[in-house]
C-alpha cells in the first residue's frame, strides 16, 4: 500500500513538472479584442455577490449531502470504500482556470451550485458538466440566473460570470427519458456560454482540456476536481480510476470509479483529469453511478463513449438540445 501511495505522487509529481514545463496560459483569441461588454454577463455579475455565492447550496441534490453523509436508503457499503481500501486526501487549493463552478436560483430563490470544466470547442464556449446538475434547464426553461464562475475561489471571479445562453443546455435525451438511475450511463451534460461582463469568450479566458472519450476505465494519475457548496476553495486529489460494474438494477452500466476523500454535495460534475501534451484531458466527470457515489471517499462517472461525442457534436454544432418528453 506504501508503495501505490509513493507511485501515484510520483506520478502526480511528474505531471505537474510536464505541465509546468508545457505552459498553462490561457489561450489567446484569434479573433482579435472582445465585441464590448455584455449586458447580461453585467447584470449576472452584480447579482451573484459574495454573499450569495458563499451561500449557495448543492445543486444535485441526490445522495450526498454537505457534510457527506448519505441521505439515500441504499447502505453507503453499496457504493463505498472497500475494507482497508485506501482512500487519497483532497485538499483544498484556488482553483485552476480550466475549472469552476455553475451559480443559479431555483424555484425559490435559493441559491445552487455544481462543478464543472471548459472544454476545447470550435466556438470557445463550452463546458462540461454532470446531466443531473443541469437536466431542469435544457431548452428554453428559464435559466435562473445561471452562469458559470471558472476559478472561483474566496468569494472572487477572477475571469468574471459567463452566462449560459439561451437553448444552451445539452443532456442525452436517453437521461430524459430513462431517469437519473436508470439513465445512470448518461449522466454527463454541456453548457454553450456567452461571454463575460468584457465581452471575453470563455475559452478565450481561461484556456480549455480537451474532451477524451473511448479511452477505457482505467487511468492514472488522475486529477479530481470539485467544489463542495458553500466552501471558500475547490478540492483537489490524485487518485486513479478503476472499471466498476453496477451491482444495483436501479443504476444499471459499468462505471469508472475513483477513491478520493472528501468530495460531497456541489462537487458533481467536477472533472477527472488526465495530463496531456499542453495541459489536461477529462476523462470523466463526478456524476452517474448513484449520481456520483453515496459516500464522499468513492466517486464515479458515465463512461465517455459514443453518446458523449454525439452531445459534444450536438452542442458545438448548435443542434436544438433534447429535453423531457411530453
Amino acid at each position: 500500500m506504501v508503495r501505490r501511495t509513493r507511485l501515484i505522487r510520483h506520478a502526480a509529481a511528474f505531471a505537474a513538472a510536464l505541465l509546468l514545463s508545457a505552459g498553462l496560459a490561457p489561450a489567446a483569441s484569434a479573433d482579435g479584442p472582445p465585441a464590448g461588454p455584455n449586458p447580461v454577463a453585467v447584470r449576472l455579475n452584480a447579482y451573484w455577490t459574495e454573499a450569495r455565492m458563499a451561500s449557495a447550496r448543492p445543486g444535485d441534490t441526490g445522495p450526498r449531502s454537505e457534510t457527506g453523509l448519505t441521505n439515500r436508503s441504499v447502505s453507503p457499503t453499496a457504493d463505498g470504500p472497500r475494507p482497508g481500501e485506501y482512500i487519497p486526501p483532497s485538499e483544498s487549493f484556488d482553483g485552476m482556470p480550466q475549472a469552476g463552478t455553475f451559480f443559479w436560483s431555483d424555484t425559490t430563490g435559493t441559491g445552487r451550485t455544481c462543478s464543472g470544466s471548459v472544454v476545447r470547442s470550435p466556438g470557445h464556449d463550452l463546458v462540461l458538466s454532470a446531466g443531473h446538475c443541469l437536466k431542469g434547464y435544457s431548452g428554453t426553461s428559464p435559466k435562473r440566473n445561471l452562469g458559470f464562475v471558472p476559478q472561483y475561489h474566496d468569494g472572487l471571479k477572477p475571469f468574471g460570470i459567463f452566462p449560459i445562453r439561451n437553448n444552451g443546455v445539452y443532456v442525452p435525451q436517453q437521461y430524459y427519458d430513462l431517469g437519473e438511475h436508470a439513465g445512470a450511463a448518461y449522466d454527463f451534460a454541456f453548457a454553450v456560454t456567452e461571454p463575460n461582463q468584457d465581452g471575453t469568450r470563455l475559452q478565450d479566458a481561461v484556456g480549455g482540456v480537451r474532451l477524451l472519450t473511448g479511452t477505457g476505465y482505467y487511468h492514472a494519475p488522475v486529477r479530481m476536481i470539485g467544489y463542495p457548496a458553500r466552501a471558500q476553495k475547490p478540492l483537489e486529489c490524485w487518485s486513479w480510476t478503476t472499471k466498476w460494474a453496477s451491482d444495483d438494477a436501479a443504476d444499471p452500466g459499468t462505471f469508472p470509479r475513483i477513491a478520493c476523500d472528501a468530495f460531497v454535495g456541489g462537487t458533481s460534475g467536477g472533472p477527472m483529469l488526465v495530463p496531456w501534451p499542453g495541459g489536461w484531458a477529462v476523462i470523466g466527470v463526478i456524476g452517474g453511478y448513484h449520481t456520483g457515489g453515496n459516500t464522499p471517499q468513492v466517486s464515479y462517472s458515465a463512461y465517455f463513449g459514443a453518446a458523449t461525442q454525439a452531445l459534444y457534436r450536438a452542442a458545438i454544432t448548435g443542434a436544438p438540445p433534447a429535453g423531457p418528453s411530453s
